[in-house]
């Protein structure tokens, strides 16, 4: 017997050494295999030796241990068959029989055949594992089941740390255990709430969800996990059209974790929703610069080191809710709104820096949070960038961005592009063709775009031949492409308010209506009324909407001595709707 016991010593020292080794390493985001195979190993040779009561408390710490390695490696499987060994032979070990599959239900037979034994509070830790197990796995119904039964009710209320005074009165060595089963309870009580509030939230029943996710923000736990609870609540709340209301959960959860990201993207949406077009600015720039720090995504794991909390929220739907844009492309939204916004400054160095960064050697190794990107291709970047630039009275830098764009898409045209309306029924067929002709027509209007700017660049510079000579080739770009509609006379201005036009077609006519334009008005100025008049009707025709263009042809009727016709031309402009004027 005291060999035996000597013995048993021997294996408890084992175990903590192991137990020694694996907290040397907090902080790290895996458990080595090799260490998960020791615990193995020590467990194969105490279960090599028939249970007992004075021993099963190490037996269930190394098992405990083990399944904690497994868990953190992903090795559910392996997890679950431990947990099933442990309840066999702790039921073998109280003379009882294991026929039943259900885990709860094992469970609850194996903690009843211990109760008012020392061995009872100590079992209540392995079932918390068998809850790990299934949320890592995204199985929410079993914890919903599991949370009804009253061994539940004993876990929340009996775990908590290791071994009491009598264990370490009755052995010399007491079993050590990698993790905390309080801290574990804890854990695992605000991820499955998260998780199921995510759930939910899918599923369009955020109201249900909201009173759980507001009580879960008080449990102790990680703040980054409360400043989940936080932003779930505000999503929820969103869902339920309190925009007010959420933005006060996302200022809760921005004030637990000032680096929660998500909750920095859900309030720059919800400002752009109640066009609160500065905050929004405000809240994109500073989701900018945070997604920027090095990775902070991830909550803290300060105590709980060997189970990630990133491990336990692995439902899809919660991945979805916490998806946030790139760094560039939130950079471009910045930039894109400081410029809509009449912030010209800031928009102009945001897009600067946003080319810098795209043209970066390094960019592609920094680490971001970035579930998606939002950027548009890149010539239509250098088109933004070359607006902004136009307005900061910066025509030659914006000059330079256009010729870029030119040089890189010129030899890409053909000669033509017909875009064809497909027949009634021949959809399927014709998607591929469409959309290749689609994607030739943006390199179309990308060139277009381009000499549209560099004609007002030199309008801007007064260089008015130059501006005619640049706005001409924007119109032959544009009338290489021709619209086709089946039974239907082809009109472009028509076609463009058909069902199936694309937007493409919608910008080819603003192009085309403003180049027309620019050139007439570069015309006026260099006292070429006639050829002047004669656009900026076009243009009127192509955009009937132009109140630029409207304004100029009544000027140049007035110059041409036709000022009856001039100021039925002013008339009928100055009554066109006020939103026109932003076009």
């Amino acid at each position: 017997m005291h060999r035996q016991q000597s013995l048993f010593d021997y294996w408890t020292q084992e175990n903590n050494d192991l137990v020694k080794i694996c907290k040397k390493h907090e902080g790290q985001k895996a458990v080595g295999p090799h260490l998960t195979s020791d615990f193995q190993k020590l467990l194969r040779k105490i279960q090599g030796v028939p249970p007992e009561t004075d021993h099963a408390q190490l037996e269930l710490s190394v098992v405990y241990n083990a399944c904690i390695c497994f868990i953190a490696q992903s090795q559910f499987t392996e997890a679950e068959l431990l947990l099933k060994q442990a309840a066999e032979r702790t039921l073998q070990m109280k003379g009882e029989s294991l026929c039943q599959l259900d885990a709860p239900i094992v469970w609850m037979t194996a903690v009843k055949s211990v109760k008012n034994t020392a061995l009872h509070r100590f079992l209540l830790f392995l079932p918390c594992l068998q809850w790990a197990i299934w949320l890592a796995t995204c199985q929410l119904k079993p914890i919903e089941d599991f949370q009804e039964t009253s061994l539940f009710e004993a876990i929340i209320g009996g775990v908590g740390g290791e071994f009491g005074e009598h264990a370490k009165e009755k052995f010399r060595i007491v079993p050590t255990l990698v993790m905390d089963p309080k801290r574990l309870v804890e854990l695992l009580q605000i991820c499955s709430v998260i998780a199921q509030g995510a759930e939910k939230l899918n599923e369009g029943r955020g109201s249900e969800a909201l009173p759980r996710l507001q009580a879960a923000s008080k449990l102790p736990a990680p703040k980054a996990l409360v400043a989940y609870t936080h932003l779930l609540s505000g999503s929820c709340l969103t869902h339920m059209n309190c925009p007010q209301m959420a933005l006060q959960c996302y200022k809760k959860a921005l004030e637990t974790d000032a680096q929660c990201v998500y909750a920095l993207h859900q309030s720059s949406r919800i400002y752009s929703e109640l066009g609160n077009a500065q905050a929004e600015i405000q809240a994109l720039h500073i989701l900018h610069l945070t997604l920027l720090l090095p990775s902070s995504a991830e909550p803290s794991t300060a105590g709980v080191h060997l189970l990630s909390p990133f491990l336990l929220l692995a439902s899809q739907s919660l991945k979805n809710l916490l998806s946030v844009p790139s760094p560039l492309s939130v950079l471009h939204k910045l930039a894109l709104k400081c410029i809509l916004n009449i912030r010209v400054p800031e928009g102009v160095k945001h897009y600067l820096d946003l080319l810098a960064a795209l043209h970066s050697e390094d960019h592609h190794g920094v680490k971001v949070h970035s579930e998606f990107s939002t950027l548009p291709r890149l010539p239509k970047l250098y088109l933004e960038a070359a607006v902004a630039l136009l307005m900061a009275q910066r025509p030659a830098d914006s000059m330079a961005l256009c010729t870029e764009v030119i040089e890189t898409t010129l030899e890409l045209l053909p000669e033509k592009l017909v875009i064809e309306e497909p027949e009634e029924g021949s959809e399927a067929l014709t998607q591929g063709m469409r959309e290749e002709g689609e994607g030739t027509l943006a390199v179309f209007l990308w060139a277009a775009a381009a000499y549209l700017l560099q004609g007002h660049c030199y309008s801007q510079l007064k260089d008015w031949k130059q501006a005619v000579t640049h706005y001409t080739r924007c119109v032959n770009m544009l009338v290489k492409v021709h619209f086709k509609r089946k039974d239907v006379q082809t009109e472009v201005s028509k076609a463009g308010r058909h069902l199936s036009q694309t937007a493409d077609l919608h910008i080819l006519q603003r192009l085309k209506g403003l180049s027309l334009a620019g050139r007439g008005i570069s015309f006026s100025q260099m006292d070429h009324l006639k050829e002047a008049l004669r656009d900026l009707q076009l243009s009127l025709q192509a955009v009937p909407e132009g109140i630029g263009a409207g304004l100029w042809c009544g000027e140049v009727l007035w110059r041409l001595d036709r000022k009856r016709e001039a100021a039925a031309r002013w008339e009928v402009t100055w009554n066109l709707p006020t939103q026109s004027s932003t076009e």
